[in-house]
């Protein structure tokens, strides 16, 4: 019995693998022979998540074929990797990607650390901020205060509690864009949200377009839905969508869904412009696309200089063709699992009821909380404590990582809770391998990309702050003369470091 569960085609194997940038060598040091080159980058696609655990291999002749080299060499690696443990192979079943004993299983997003790890390790794989107290205390007292009525229902609400919705479309009139309850649905966090979207409008093997690089816990969701996902290069600068790479896409594609982050893009800080916002909203109604807006970030602007376009939703006020994600998670609390949907009525109708295969509601507290900062005047207060310390880790980072690694290349965004970072040469794969050795755990480029794009670049969150950040470009630092060195095995971490 075989004891792969998933496969990997020799095509996409061998793009993964030549998107990978090789690892420099030390000073006198020798080209490692060709078959460890290989063996080397399949182990660490491995570690990454971006190849799976379980996951059966092409055959010898098919992978050599893909990426022209001999059979012989394919032969070799492999064998490599079945002694190190990456590999297990039974005649008639073909070769599967496995762990050595006692290693952890590598994530495939980018789920925060236990808390007990984060005092050996500076955890930047995960773009998210304490509470901002007092207010998660107050917004929890204050839901306690208004649940009695509540808990004599049976407390399942589909489309959200009513008094929640009136709430956020409160909100969205008051940026001018009248909407109704109707349309509106409450979900657990802006996941929940695109999950359910992409299960209405994109069966399996339908395409979505999305910004590449995008956010890669959505690109992952949407690989394990089925779809085909479609990147489309984003412009140069913090500044640019190509509209024209889009229009092309939209055209000749013709994807089902589009995926877009127009504020503070996720994960280079990008800010759409009204011009962009237009374009793409003109591009995806003309090809019959579903626009899914996620404005996770969109309250997140840090420096006073920065003006606001109108949401993408402005140009399509019906919700016809524009879908809008929001959610509490970054601009409050990630603990505070609270997405939400803006579209037209029937597809709010459409999203409520395919809801009851799925999670029949979300959280009734929670909602409530949500609900009492957004009517008190707590939410703003939140906010604004939100963007201060961000703002403060960020220009901690920056100076930091300007300092410790003055060739790395990066522009600083105006907003949002990320820093997307050219790693001056060095491959991002190999800085993030090396990076958890060190103790400091940054997610590479290819997570964010498509088919091993972005090798070059790594994602640093602004999560940390103060002497936090110094030691985290400290340890990146270290991390990345490892990789020039062409270390990577058997580095010690250092001694604990206390947050």
């Amino acid at each position: 019995m075989a004891q792969w569960t998933s496969a990997v085609g020799a095509a996409q194997l061998a793009r993964q693998l030549q998107a990978q940038q090789p690892r420099p060598a030390g000073p006198g040091a020798r080209k490692p022979p060709a078959y460890r080159a290989l063996a080397d980058g399949i182990r660490l696609l491995v570690l990454e998540g971006r190849v799976p655990v379980a996951a059966r291999l092409p055959a010898e002749r098919e992978l050599a074929l893909a990426l022209t080299v001999s059979r012989t060499t394919v032969a070799a690696a492999y064998e490599a990797l079945r002694t190190e443990g990456f590999l297990e192979s039974r005649r008639g079943a073909g070769s599967w990607t496995a762990v050595p004993a006692g290693n952890p299983l590598p994530a495939r997003g980018l789920e925060p650390l236990p808390p007990e790890t984060l005092g050996s390790l500076i955890d930047l794989g995960c773009a998210a901020l304490p509470a901002p107290e007092p207010w998660l205390t107050r917004s929890v007292q204050g839901a306690l205060e208004e649940l009695p009525p509540y808990a004599h229902t049976h407390g399942d609400y589909p489309a959200g509690l009513p008094a929640l919705r009136a709430t956020l479309a409160e909100r969205y009139t008051a940026r001018g864009i009248p909407t109704m309850p109707e349309q509106i649905m409450v979900t657990t966090g802006a996941m929940g949200a695109i999950d359910a979207i992409c299960h209405l409008f994109a069966g399996r093997g339908e395409r979505i377009a999305v910004e590449s690089p995008s956010y890669a816990n959505i690109l992952q969701l949407m690989r394990e839905a089925g779809a085909r996902l479609v990147p489309v290069a984003m412009g140069e600068g913090l500044g640019s969508w190509d509209l024209g790479r889009w229009r092309q896409v939209m055209r000749e594609a013709a994807p089902r869904l589009a995926y877009v982050v127009a504020d503070f893009h996720n994960p280079t800080g990008a800010l759409a412009d009204e011009d962009q916002r237009r374009g793409l909203v003109e591009a995806a109604r003309a090809a019959g696309t579903v626009l899914v807006v996620d404005e996770t970030m969109t309250e997140l602007h840090l420096d006073a200089d920065v003006e606001m376009p109108r949401p993408v939703c402005a140009f399509d006020p019906s919700g016809s063709t524009v879908l809008t994600v929001g959610s509490a998670s970054k601009a409050f609390w990630a603990g505070m699992r609270i997405g939400w949907v803006r579209a037209a009525p029937d597809v709010i109708r459409s999203l409520v009821a395919a809801r009851a295969y799925a999670d029949l509601g979300t959280p009734v507290l929670e909602q409530l909380g949500v609900n009492w900062l957004m009517r008190t005047g707590g939410w703003e207060k939140a906010v604004d404590l939100r963007r201060a310390q961000a703002r403060e880790n960020r220009d901690a980072l920056v100076a930091a990582v300007r300092r410790e690694l003055p060739e790395w290349e990066f522009e600083v965004p105006k907003g949002g809770l990320t820093l997307w970072v050219r790693t001056g040469g060095l491959s991002g794969s190999r800085v993030a391998e090396a990076g958890e050795r060190v103790g400091v755990r940054v997610p590479s480029g290819p997570r964010f990309g498509v088919d091993g794009a972005f090798e070059g670049y790594v994602r640093l969150p602004f999560t940390v702050g103060g002497p936090v950040a110094e030691e985290a470009a400290v340890r990146l630092a270290a991390a990345a003369r490892l990789v020039e060195s062409g270390l990577g095995a058997g580095v010690e971490p250092p001694g604990t470091f206390v947050a």
